[in-house]
């Protein structure tokens, strides 16, 4: 069956700039063009809470603290009580150090994220991670260490957090928190 002329394609070259005009990213990059460039830093758009579930990830979250964020707070957890996850009490570590319960910290916040190094943390993870998906909350977790020891953590954070990030490096905290505008 014979294709008809009209339909066939036929491949065409890249049709260089023309001698004397510049190329679309000349044109871009021209002083003509430099006032539609926006030249401030893109404002913090969201208010994030960092928990520490165990001693290491809160040494990570004090380092993590001491850096400039606008709308960031961190937090070290204590333990679950039995039989009532929503009355898990977090400690600032940058406030006061009274303890803030967790429905109280969850007001205004849009997303969440936890730090583990170690498995125990797991009831905390699980109480957290379902406190916020009962509000839509957004829920990160960074799992922090060489050999990964929060297999735990993990299991409790997976079916609550969209962001579950297995890493070794501190420095992929403070990545994700700027990715995240906060």
């Amino acid at each position: 069956m014979a294709v008809p002329a009209a339909s066939r394609v036929t491949p065409t070259a890249a049709v260089p700039a023309a001698p004397g005009y510049p190329s679309q990213s000349a044109r871009a990059a021209s002083a003509a063009e430099s006032r539609f460039r926006i030249t401030v830093p893109i404002a913090p758009a969201r208010n994030a809470r960092v928990v520490a579930l165990d001693p290491a990830a809160a040494a990570v979250a004090r380092s993590v603290a001491g850096r400039p964020w606008a709308h960031a707070r961190f937090y070290t957890c204590g333990p679950v009580p039995p039989g009532v996850p929503e009355g898990l009490a977090l400690t600032e570590l940058q406030g006061s150090g009274a303890p803030v319960p967790l429905p109280e910290l969850l007001e205004g916040t849009d997303v969440v994220m936890v730090l583990a190094t170690e498995d125990s943390g797991r009831e905390q993870a699980a109480a957290i991670g379902g406190a916020c998906w009962a509000r839509a909350v957004t829920t990160a977790g960074v799992v922090l260490g060489d050999g990964f020891e929060a297999d735990e953590a993990v299991a409790a954070l997976r079916p609550y957090a969209r962001v579950l990030l297995l890493s070794a490096d501190e420095g992929d905290v403070v990545d994700l928190l700027t990715a995240l505008r906060v």
